[in-house]
């Protein structure tokens, strides 16, 4: 599993880079993604960085990515609305 958290100052910049985050895994916060991870994501996502964000950071952006082994995943404690993000949900229409 990879977290994503960034901040960014320009609304237009944060929404972008939440827009693309979202075609790899899902929000957990506002600006915290909780992705499922692989070789090939996490180089997608750091190659996006480089070539598209990077070079337009302003001095209070940040970006850091967090990689979870399937060990630790096991000492998150979730809290509230959180504590169903594991579990299948089956919906019927």
């Amino acid at each position: 599993m990879i977290i994503v958290c960034y901040d960014f100052v320009s609304n237009k910049k944060r929404a972008k880079f939440s827009k693309f985050l979202k075609k790899y895994g899902y929000k957990v916060q506002y600006s915290v993604y909780m992705i499922r991870n692989s070789r090939r994501v996490l180089k997608n996502i750091l190659t996006e960085i480089d070539l598209k964000y990077k070079k337009t950071f302003e001095n209070t952006d940040s970006i850091l990515i967090f990689s979870i082994c399937e060990g630790c995943k096991k000492n998150i404690l979730r809290y509230g609305s959180a504590l169903h993000e594991e579990s299948d949900v089956v919906y019927f229409e």
